[in-house]
């Protein structure tokens, strides 16, 4: 089981269309897909269609008793899809009050790592969708997932989010003593705009080598698909945006492959 988790400590960076999108090629593709929404805003839970509100069963369980985590209770948390091999954990607004609640514990950032441990049997891919702001949920996303997706919109405003997204990558790596994969996404790119040209290439002066070589265009069908509650490869088909989501997913694909070969040969 591979897991990704998509981050960025800027909000409205496609952070839940990049999960989404990603996670329902792939679905496409057989296989056994589980994506997590870590947001308090339930932004991924209300896409497909779910209210956060209302949710007595959500991932805020985990969180609520981590000591008696089971199988058996983490089943009953998993929510069927329409959609054939993709199956969602969802989020709960209660997840806002989790940072309060658990002053003072200790042990809370690997709650995730422990559940997701428990499935690695039952799903090929997970992929977290994680909220903006720096705290225990982030933390948990980020403890753990294999490799980092960091979407950034390609705007100047955009690359502060960026930084401080790399920084808490970098405490993080410290603390656990262990480096960790990730690549910059280029999203929302306007080939109509200045101001977008001007930021893709700064990012990829800065971090060309951990930044995906395309981008994802600004596509107002994203919207349009969220609205109908569907994966947008199966509401635009090959549109111009799904086509370059269903790219990023073979560049990871393959960039995986690479890397187990690599240790495969270091091992022997």
């Amino acid at each position: 089981m591979r897991i990704w988790t998509v981050a960025n400590q800027k909000g409205g960076v496609a952070k839940t269309t990049t999960t989404v999108a990603l996670g329902g090629i792939a679905a496409q593709q057989g296989q056994r897909v589980l994506l997590v929404d870590l947001d308090p805003h339930g932004s991924m839970t209300s896409y497909f269609g779910h209210n956060p509100d209302d949710l007595s069963d959500s991932v805020y369980t985990l969180f609520r008793i981590p000591s008696s985590l089971c199988i058996e209770t983490l089943a009953q948390l998993l929510v069927p899809t329409e959609f054939d091999q993709l199956t969602l954990l969802p989020a709960s607004t209660l997840l806002a009050t989790l940072e309060r609640k658990v002053v003072g514990q200790g042990g809370l950032g690997l709650v995730i790592t422990k559940a997701l441990t428990l499935l690695r049997d039952d799903f090929d891919l997970v992929i977290i969708d994680s909220p903006p702001i720096l705290g225990v949920l982030l933390i948990n996303a980020l403890a753990a997932c294999d490799r980092l997706i960091i979407p950034v919109q390609t705007e100047f405003l955009a690359l502060k989010g960026l930084e401080r997204m790399l920084h808490t990558l970098r405490m993080l790596e410290t603390s656990q003593k262990r480096i960790m994969e990730y690549v910059i996404v280029p999203c929302m790119y306007d080939r109509r705009t200045q101001a977008s040209h001007d930021t893709l290439r700064e990012i990829r002066h800065r971090y060309g080598g951990n930044t995906w070589p395309s981008k994802i265009p600004i596509d107002t069908q994203f919207r349009n698909a969220s609205k109908r509650g569907l994966p947008p490869h199966l509401h635009t088909g090959d549109g111009r945006g799904v086509q370059a989501y269903a790219s990023l997913l073979k560049w990871l694909q393959k960039s995986e492959e690479n890397t187990e070969q690599v240790r495969f040969w270091e091992a022997g």
